[in-house]
């Protein structure tokens, strides 16, 4: 029996390179990941509220790491209810989705943010250089998630739910 699990099968995604997003209005954090070795890393933040520069600090990302498929962190409340931020990185994912032709998987992203905060400080990582770190982390949170747990992405109709907060 191999001490190597095997690698994470998905309909539409090779075994390779996963990027993922922790979509904010302000901010994008991404991160890079690996299907075969299941190990996400922070990669970046794009920062930036205008869709130009975002979509094409994106593609500069795609073209660098050739991903096989996306991965964008889906923001409710605490309690799992949609509100105005899910409709927007819904319409991010869709976005992606049209623009690069390649499967998005939505990921719960509840408490990334915190718990990406929290991390940082535990590694001693403070003020300025946190808050600067913080979204890459988040997106890593989100893109390990789904690395772990093949059922973690979202499925249509999960992603079809109606808005509950409208």
């Amino acid at each position: 029996m191999s001490a190597t699990p095997e690698p994470i099968r998905r309909p539409g995604a090779g075994e390779g390179t996963v990027l993922a997003f922790d979509f904010g209005t302000r901010k994008i954090g991404v991160a890079v990941g690996n299907t075969t070795v299941r190990l996400a890393h922070p990669l970046t933040t794009i920062r930036s509220e205008a869709t130009a520069v975002r979509f094409a600090a994106i593609a500069a990302l795609l073209d660098e790491w050739r991903p096989d498929a996306l991965v964008v962190g889906r923001p409710t409340h605490a309690d799992g209810v949609a509100h105005e931020t899910t409709a927007r990185a819904e319409r991010f994912a869709r976005q992606l989705e049209g623009r690069y032709g390649l499967p998005v998987a939505r990921v719960d992203e509840r408490l990334t943010t915190r718990a990406a905060g929290d991390a940082l400080v535990a590694s001693g990582v403070r003020g300025h250089a946190r808050k600067a770190a913080q979204d890459e982390v988040a997106a890593q949170i989100i893109l390990q998630t789904y690395l772990d747990d093949p059922a973690a992405g979202l499925t249509p109709a999960a992603r079809e739910a109606p808005d509950e907060s409208a």
